[in-house]
């Protein structure tokens, strides 16, 4: 049997996902479709492709063979397809955006409704999304990302800098930020920085609240279950918050506009880089946490 770039592209959604379950999400289909699936490419290719464990699915020799020709595969075919796209220069077609997902309503939105008012032939697509996503793959053409120093792959614009603060609600006073209630992020979000910002400044059983990403923090001090750090253009932003201390330098970092090397000269991505960027700039004071007054 000679297989073709389904099959490749089969055995390595299997291995990605370390089994026919995560697979079949990857893919939309069921887990019993799945299962059928890798059978007959096994049968048809006369060889085992995975080792079955308790943990996943590793592969076998041969499926190591198959999943190395797959990823050549997905890389040459993304490759095209980012030249392809870098290449045009017409306002007309999809454009992928991906955003933290905090930034969707309070500043996004308004953003793109402009941008799409002047360029109503673009689509847009808006992924949101805590993680970063592979800009080589083409999750998205255009990313607007928080970072300390983006991915030497990328290409774009530092467009702020965004300053963090502790917040507590307007309605009441503080005494010893130390015995207040506090929420949080998760060690799982920026390599555990958020977390151990809030360790270092009370007692573990003083954290009440942890969250997975930025989304939801700004609601969960406003509704009092406990103080805690916000983007300044977040927290300043809302009257029913108090900043608790001047800026955190420690949770600084910067807002990046970036876009996949293939893509800089594509006339839509530009269009939509110059745009984010002249919106942004009257906004750096808020960013940066200078808007407010002393």
């Amino acid at each position: 049997m000679q297989a073709g770039w389904d099959d490749f592209r089969f055995v390595k959604a299997v291995a990605d996902g370390h089994g026919l379950t995560g697979a079949a999400e990857a893919l939309g289909i069921d887990h019993s479709t799945a299962f059928r699936r890798l059978g007959a490419i096994e049968k048809s290719l006369g060889a085992r492709l995975f080792e079955r464990h308790r943990s996943g699915y590793t592969t076998t020799a041969a499926g190591q063979a198959m999943l190395d020709v797959a990823t050549r595969m997905e890389a040459d075919i993304d490759g095209f397809a980012r030249e392809v796209v870098g290449q045009s220069d017409a306002m007309v077609g999809e454009l992928r955006i991906t955003a933290p997902t905090s930034f969707a309503g309070t500043f996004l939105m308004p953003i793109l409704a402009e941008f799409s008012r002047r360029h109503p032939a673009v689509r847009l697509q808006l992924i949101l999304a805590e993680e970063t996503l592979n800009l080589s793959r083409r999750d998205a053409d255009v990313a607007l990302r928080a970072s300390r120093g983006p991915d030497e792959t990328l290409v774009g614009r530092r467009l702020t800098g965004v300053g963090w603060a502790l917040y507590g609600t307007a309605d009441r006073s503080y005494g010893p930020l130390a015995e207040e209630r506090w929420v949080g992020l998760s060690e799982s979000v920026a390599g555990g920085l958020f977390a151990g910002f809030v360790h270092r400044r009370t007692a573990p059983e003083r954290v009440v609240l942890c969250l997975n990403g930025v989304a939801g923090l700004r609601e969960a001090i406003t509704a009092g279950i406990g103080i805690g750090p916000l983007p300044c253009a977040e927290g300043d932003a809302d009257s029913r918050l108090q900043r608790l201390g001047g800026l955190e330098p420690e949770l600084h970092t910067d807002l990046w506009l970036l876009t996949h090397q293939d893509l800089r000269r594509s006339a839509r991505v530009r269009a939509l880089m110059d745009h984010v960027a002249a919106a942004i700039q009257p906004l750096r004071p808020l960013f940066e946490g200078r808007a407010v007054s002393s």
